[in-house]
């Protein structure tokens, strides 16, 4: 006769387990330099362990020159861009002028700290407006909306906060800013498991907007399996 033997011996989960809900992971940044504002983030969105899209926009149009980078859940956060959309078309209607990148700021804040026992979110809000000028705000899973010269987000955003506090600079020009946000970002994606893919730039100013993509191959530092 065999008998059964209970182990203790937890099994590790299954990384093709699905019932995890996507979330965006993740790698995001904007700073503010010298003629406008620079946002960027990775593409991966993961569902637990398993990579569930290499390839997730994760830069988000609200309105004329303002964007949202999205952390957290992917449902969430994809469904607060609506709602934040939404509410500041009907706003700028009704005033007849462009919203201000606050005014999107404190909608996000706003839905966060309502809802937080039941979101995953945190987003950084970045635009131009005529009354600040570019600026960027940062919303925390708890309510909180701060405003700053650059902010990072995301689980890859504990690997790199030592080198954007070195190497950021008040008006910097655009390539510098450029190359900052790249070899950041490539740094936390080649340390955080849950960040990976393209690197997405979008450069905000007050004349246009324009969007730049980065593979793997091509970003200032990379290790071998970064995508």
């Amino acid at each position: 006769m065999f008998k059964t033997v209970q182990s203790d011996i937890q099994m590790l989960p299954d990384p093709f387990d699905y019932k995890h809900a996507e979330s965006t992971g993740t790698s995001i940044m904007a700073l503010v330099y010298d003629g406008g504002v620079l946002v960027g983030a990775d593409s991966r969105t993961t569902s637990g362990s398993y990579i569930a899209d290499r390839a997730q926009d994760k830069v988000d149009y609200l309105h004329e020159r303002i964007y949202c980078l999205r952390s957290g859940s992917a449902a969430d956060t994809q469904t607060l861009c609506s709602y934040v959309r939404y509410y500041l078309d009907v706003h700028s209607m009704e005033l007849q002028r462009r919203p201000t990148v606050k005014t999107a700021a404190k909608l996000f804040s706003n839905l966060i700290y309502q809802y937080q026992d039941n979101l995953s979110a945190a987003v950084i809000v970045a635009g131009i407006d005529d009354n600040e000028g570019p600026s960027i705000y940062a919303c925390q899973p708890s309510g909180s909306c701060i405003k700053q010269q650059v902010a990072i987000g995301g689980s890859g955003s504990g690997f790199i906060f030592s080198y954007v506090d070195a190497n950021f600079r008040p008006n910097m020009d655009l390539e510098s800013a450029k190359k900052l946000v790249k070899t950041a970002l490539a740094h936390a994606m080649s340390r955080d498991g849950s960040s990976g893919g393209i690197i997405r730039l979008v450069n905000i100013t007050k004349d246009n907007v324009t969007r730049e993509f980065f593979d793997h191959k091509d970003l200032p530092y990379h290790f071998t399996n970064i995508h």
